[in-house]
């Protein structure tokens, strides 16, 4: 059953890793924006690294805080 659950979190955080790259192509980099959005890739990329040592629930926390960036700076326009 745990192999199960784990499998599941890490197709969930390879689509979240996977996704968070094409949706931060498509916001503006402009400002205060795109320290964020750098910000923002850097936990993506934090979350790639942990990902890889297999600590499941920090690449997960990371790729979310990505997502959570990525969303605030496109809902103030950028």
């Amino acid at each position: 059953m745990e192999d199960e659950d784990n499998n599941g979190i890490r197709k969930r955080i390879e689509k979240d890793i996977a996704s968070f790259y094409p949706s931060v192509e498509s916001a503006k980099t402009d400002g205060a924006a795109s320290k964020v959005i750098e910000m923002a890739r850097m936990y993506a990329s934090d979350a790639k690294s942990y990902f890889e040592k297999g600590d499941l629930y920090t690449a997960f926390s990371c790729i979310s805080y990505a997502h959570g960036m990525l969303d605030a700076v496109k809902e103030m326009g950028g």
